[in-house]
């Protein structure tokens, strides 16, 4: 093999040619097929953990949980005072029950005319179904009830998931 060009696992004897450019053409296809393999491999990697990450969410909530809206509106008969008592105690649900991650309310300022008397919102998060199904059953969630009873004219309560 003296002289020879050595070529894979043979050696090429002095008699022997090889086209470089060829052989170039070659070694650039194996490198550029390896290099996309790997790149498809990271982007399926990639997008399966992409996808576990969304159901995770979505277990968790999305977007801050599991939202309960609930919309009150309250019998004609009742007054300021009773409805500020009802504010007032359902704003202390998120003291005295661990499953609610967030609490915010309003009162309805849409000039829109399709509020149907409803006058006051509360939003409830939280972190998963369970959590949401243990406040519902809570005692403390049981005495809030006693307080909205006597002055709650209809109430509307939408559970979801935020989706983008």
């Amino acid at each position: 093999m003296e002289g020879g060009l050595l070529c894979g696992s043979r050696g090429l004897t002095a008699g022997e040619t090889v086209n470089l450019d060829t052989l170039a053409m070659k070694h650039l296809i194996l490198f550029t097929t390896l290099i996309l393999s790997l790149a498809i491999a990271q982007t399926a990697i990639a997008g399966d953990g992409s996808k576990k990450a969304k159901k995770a969410a979505k277990k968790e909530g999305a977007r801050g949980g599991l939202s309960h809206v609930v919309a009150l509106k309250f019998k004609e008969s009742a007054t300021q005072a009773q409805i500020d008592e009802v504010v007032k105690a359902f704003q202390a649900l998120k003291g005295k029950i661990p499953q609610i991650a967030s609490l915010d309310w309003g009162t309805n300022v849409s000039p829109e005319k399709h509020d149907k008397g409803f006058t006051h919102l509360f939003t409830l998060t939280f972190k998963t179904d369970k959590d949401r199904d243990d406040y519902l059953v809570h005692p403390d969630h049981k005495e809030f009830g006693k307080v909205l009873g006597p002055v709650l004219g209809d109430v509307l309560v939408i559970d979801y998931w935020a989706k983008q």
